[in-house]
């Protein structure tokens, strides 16, 4: 049983959801409590950034049941659901060439009333966000103007500012380098340990996922294969299974969590 079930946190229960005739999730089930990092994980078009849709509101309508809070997602407003639930994309987009700040500053609309300005308050937690991030020295340059990693660290601080619940992260380090990807996950166990922020991370590293997470999802073809604390999950037999390649399954002798190195065809003779 997860820490989700009975506190109100994500529950998912046999949610299905199809592209026209094409069906892309088919009967998942999942739960994401407060202060706990989630992992999910599966090979390119298993649903997980579908799931991510769908939980944040940007798909409907969708089958079966998903709810925040003890709410059905589908009867949420989306400003309700955005003061709870905060989200990281894999590729955002910029419509304009706002300042790295103001990016931030839109992560406390959620919190404003009507079409009221930010005030010092909002510019303060927003700048407080732009720092654990490591990105407060971009606060005034433009955003297209940042490399791709950069501007992932200033939309991660924009979904801190939004002071959320909980959090969806949709491979949110694919553009870091090592160094800014271990300040990244550092700072979201920092998020779930003492702030309570439950967090779903769509993942495929699965080292990073072996260090950072409580409990792992393995998805393929939209469906859950494997469920439960990243110990259990990550076994030869559900690895292979799910990603369908041959990989060394071991435990780090330096931090005690599980150790994923994928074999060559060369290894495998």
């Amino acid at each position: 049983m997860s820490s989700a079930e009975g506190t109100g946190g994500i529950q998912v229960r046999n949610l299905q959801f199809s592209y026209g005739e094409r069906p892309v999730l088919a009967g998942v089930d999942l739960s994401v409590g407060t202060g706990e990092i989630v992992g999910l994980l599966g090979p390119n078009g298993s649903g997980k950034s579908t799931l991510v849709k769908l939980l944040s509101g940007v798909l409907r309508p969708y089958g079966g049941s998903a709810t925040l809070g003890g709410r059905e997602l589908k009867d949420m407003a989306a400003r309700e659901v955005a003061r709870i639930l905060a989200v990281v994309p894999q590729e955002p987009v910029f419509g304009f060439s706002f300042n790295a700040l103001e990016v931030v500053l839109m992560g406390r609309h959620p919190h404003l009333a009507g079409l009221a300005f930010e005030s010092d308050h909002d510019i303060a937690r927003a700048k407080e966000a732009l720092e654990k991030c490591g990105a407060l020295e971009f606060a005034h340059r433009p955003v297209l103007e940042l490399s791709a990693g950069e501007r992932q660290r200033v939309v991660a601080a924009r979904a801190l500012a939004q002071e959320p619940e909980f959090l969806l992260l949709d491979e949110p380090s694919s553009f870091m380098d090592i160094r800014h990807q271990v300040e990244l996950y550092d700072l979201i166990r920092s998020q779930a340990d003492d702030e309570g922020t439950g967090v779903m991370a769509v993942l495929h590293d699965l080292n990073i996922a072996a260090e950072y997470c409580d409990r792992i999802y393995l998805l393929k073809e939209g469906r859950i294969l494997a469920s439960g604390p990243t110990t259990e999950v990550f076994t030869y037999a559900n690895l292979k299974e799910t990603f369908d390649t041959d990989v060394y399954v071991d435990v780090n002798a330096l931090t005690g969590r599980m150790l994923v190195v994928p074999l060559s065809r060369k290894r495998k003779r």
